[in-house]
């Protein structure tokens, strides 16, 4: 009986002091060296210590190349891991995050489906071809720029609270999905000029249709000068008789 009793005392330390798998060094080094993340001042995380972390991981320009591991931080608030060498992250765990900078990597990839909290989007300067933001409701700030999207979809159902959105330097972007067109249009200028928005992107014969019968014709300021000034508002003018208002920021 006494030894039945010693091994289930013993269960619940076991499961306690479970290391997280972290298999890029210098990520690892970054984590273990952070007092408030490794509260025991051992050389691994566990997984107590990865859930009770309600901070800040700022791990900007440490030659990151993978943040597996980062799932088990459920209640990391804010991540910043620019300036690295990362090509996919996913943080379909971290429910409870409110604010990702993971510009200037390599990314291809990326999934914030599970971070339903998130407000502040910086994902520019990466390789990324598909941008999906349909789940993050409360999202107010979308970075964007230097990319490679073709498929974009920002149908959150919450477009209206949505503050600032930058698109530009997608070349292959065209079909943007959003909640109204017509609100986009007035409220979210900076994408390119073969770049449009629409309630329903439905593939190339849309994209097709919407390049060869809108070609535009001139950009001018404000006055109606023309101009190749950036950095101001202006006036994109179509043959069709439409103008769009945009302001490009480089």
């Amino acid at each position: 009986m006494k030894k039945l009793l010693i091994i289930l005392v013993c269960l619940p330390l076991i499961g306690f002091g479970q290391n997280i798998n972290i298999p890029d060094a210098n990520f690892k080094a970054y984590l273990v060296g952070n007092s408030s993340i490794n509260t025991n001042g051992d050389s691994e995380i566990q997984v107590s210590e990865a859930s009770s972390f309600n901070g800040e991981i700022n791990c900007y320009n440490m030659n990151i190349s993978d943040l597996s591991g980062v799932e088990s931080f459920t209640d990391l608030t804010n991540l910043t891991c620019s300036n690295n060498q990362l090509t996919s992250i996913d943080l379909s765990y971290n429910t409870a995050l409110t604010s990702l900078n993971c510009g200037n990597n390599q990314l291809t990839s990326i999934d914030v489906s599970g971070a339903t909290a998130l407000s502040f989007l910086r994902v520019s300067e990466n390789q990324l071809t598909i941008l999906d933001v349909s789940t993050n409701t409360a999202l107010t700030y979308l970075y964007c720029l230097y990319n490679q999207l073709i498929n974009l979809d920002l149908r959150n159902g919450n477009n209206i609270n949505i503050n600032y959105v930058s698109l530009s330097e997608n070349p292959n972007l065209f079909c943007i999905n959003v909640d109204d067109d017509s609100y986009s249009n007035v409220n979210w200028i900076n994408i390119d000029p073969q770049s449009y928005f629409s309630n329903n992107c439905s593939g190339t014969t849309n994209i097709e249709e919407h390049t060869t019968n809108k070609e535009l014709l001139k950009v001018t300021d404000l006055l109606g000068r023309e101009t190749k000034l950036t950095n101001q508002p202006l006036l994109y003018i179509y043959d069709d008789g439409t103008v769009e208002k945009r302001i490009v920021i480089e």
